[in-house]
């Protein structure tokens, strides 16, 4: 089959290949036709190296599709249902787990060193344990999450990472209150479902705050009340909140220099929500004066912060209710140009007609 693959980290191209195969059904197992499928900017980090990963590895963990085949003891899904494909599943027996706390199961990472494509000259990694730059993928039963029929796949791929991971930053993670002052930084995919997010909360002001013109006015469409570049950031802190700072402030980069930024800007007593992700060796400096003296919570938000099956339902209830806009969102591009040849190649298959850049 058809498969984007990048050979080793730090390439700056995706290779198209046609003689990828997947592997590991069998028990516990199953088998999905990609329909649509995401990309994320943890895609470009893993790529890159920003984030660890193994190589070579088909990128992609943002996917929907059509259950093909399962294997034994499956039976949350048949062949035939829609599924979207959730890229950290919970085991459900661990410690955070038993907490409540399922985002921060570690079963899902356990997958991500066990290769589950093979080409002739050997072992394929999917990036996260699935891989969905691919006409077919092998994940683990909890990988696979029915969606209703009146969802599209495009729609299902979204709420499988950056939707769920925005709206849970601002509903479960900071718990943004009706009427406070949010600011946004970085506006691609999950900085837009964050400002939907604290939308849907009530906030009253929204500062939508990225250096691309392009994402600031997107930023305004999807319910941001301000969108400035981060050179005017802090004269909109000055004449929103009278210098003392925002309620909330979200950093949607992955980013030590952004993450000060927002500590900054967010006011004494407040809440900095830290969403993108980073580097192991990228340090965020504080001193224990300002640590102690300012006491603002410092909140980082996995994968939305909540049980993810839970925020996919939510997510749903939210789009279906047209209190967010998730057709809009396919259409908000971020530019990749270091990928976006091999990207537009994997769109002429039909298995994936759709790639959403986010």
């Amino acid at each position: 089959m058809r498969a984007a693959v990048l050979h080793e980290i730090g390439q700056d191209k995706l290779d198209v290949l046609d003689d990828v195969e997947a592997v590991g059904f069998g028990p516990g197992k199953v088998r999905i036709r990609v329909r649509a499928t995401g990309l994320c900017h943890s895609d470009v980090s893993a790529m890159s190296g920003v984030l660890p990963q193994p190589a070579p590895f088909i990128p992609g963990h943002e996917g929907a599709g059509e259950v093909l085949d399962v294997g034994d003891g499956v039976t949350a899904v048949k062949p035939g249902d829609r599924v979207l494909m959730c890229w950290l599943p919970a085991c459900g027996s661990c410690p955070a787990c038993r907490r409540g706390q399922t985002q921060l199961c570690l079963a899902g990472f356990m997958n991500a060193g066990t290769p589950n494509f093979r080409r002739p000259g050997g072992d394929v990694f999917g990036f996260a344990g699935t891989g969905t730059f691919v006409e077919e993928v092998v994940v683990d039963a909890g990988c696979a999450v029915q969606i209703p029929d009146d969802v599209p796949y495009e729609i299902a791929a979204l709420i499988g990472c950056g939707v769920t991971t925005g709206l849970g930053a601002a509903i479960n993670t900071a718990r943004v209150e009706a009427g406070s002052s949010v600011a946004v930084i970085g506006c691609g995919g999950v900085g837009i479902s964050t400002i939907q997010g604290a939308r849907v909360q009530g906030a009253a002001q929204i500062v939508a705050v990225d250096p691309v013109a392009s994402r600031r006015e997107a930023a305004l469409a999807f319910g941001a009340t301000e969108a400035v570049s981060p050179d005017a950031l802090t004269d909109a802190k000055q004449r929103i909140t009278g210098g003392e700072g925002f309620d909330c402030v979200f950093e949607v980069v992955g980013k030590s220099a952004t993450a000060r930024t927002a500590y900054e800007t967010t006011r004494r007593g407040g809440t900095l929500c830290i969403v993108g992700a980073g580097a192991m060796d990228d340090f965020l400096q504080l001193n224990m004066f300002e640590l102690f003296f300012d006491e603002k919570r410092i909140l980082p938000s996995m994968y939305g912060g909540g049980d993810v099956l839970r925020s996919y339902e939510r997510a749903i209830a939210l789009w279906r209710a047209g209190r967010i806009d998730l057709e809009s969102l396919i259409t908000h591009r971020v530019q990749l140009a270091e990928i976006n040849e091999a990207l537009n190649q994997m769109r002429t298959g039909e298995a994936l007609r759709t790639c959403i850049e986010i």
